[in-house]
């Protein structure tokens, strides 16, 4: 597939989410999961305007924070706190299709990095596209848009 790549600066984006260690191969359980958890306390705490589910890859060892953007600031509970997408340079892109090839994606991004001269910083994520019933009988419009924050020296 191919990556349109595009470098550009983000603002930081108020998330409800599940904070974990997560093993690679656990995360597509993981994920949908949490997505799910943080959506039910959503809807119980009437937060307004909640978004699209994210998940934020915070380093290499399993960090992640998974959930939805929410509209402002909340107070959480033991398990759904209130955290942000990081604001700053990125280099993103979209995948179309299916959610076990969205690492094609991160490897785009490192890959154009590297041939670009930039580094990144070690944090990414995910914003996955509002479900489409559509998508249930072609895959390969499920909409993930994938970033990666660079290193403040680049930015």
């Amino acid at each position: 597939m191919h990556y349109p790549i595009q470098l550009i600066k983000v603002e930081p984006i108020v998330t409800a989410v599940i904070r974990s260690q997560v093993p690679l191969e656990e995360l597509p359980r993981f994920i949908p999961a949490a997505c799910g958890e943080v959506w039910t306390f959503i809807r119980s705490a009437a937060l307004p305007r909640p978004g699209r589910h994210t998940a934020l890859y915070l380093d290499s060892r399993g960090s992640v924070e998974v959930g939805a953007e929410v509209a402002e600031p909340f107070s959480g509970n033991d398990r759904v706190q209130c955290s942000k997408l990081p604001g700053g340079r990125v280099v993103t892109t979209t995948h179309f299709g299916p959610y076990h090839r969205v690492s094609e994606a991160h490897t785009a991004i490192r890959t154009w990095c590297t041939g670009h001269g930039h580094s990144c910083s070690g944090i990414s994520w995910e914003i996955y596209g509002h479900w489409d019933q559509s998508w249930n009988k072609d895959s390969s419009k499920i909409r993930t848009d994938v970033f990666h924050l660079l290193n403040t020296l680049n930015a």
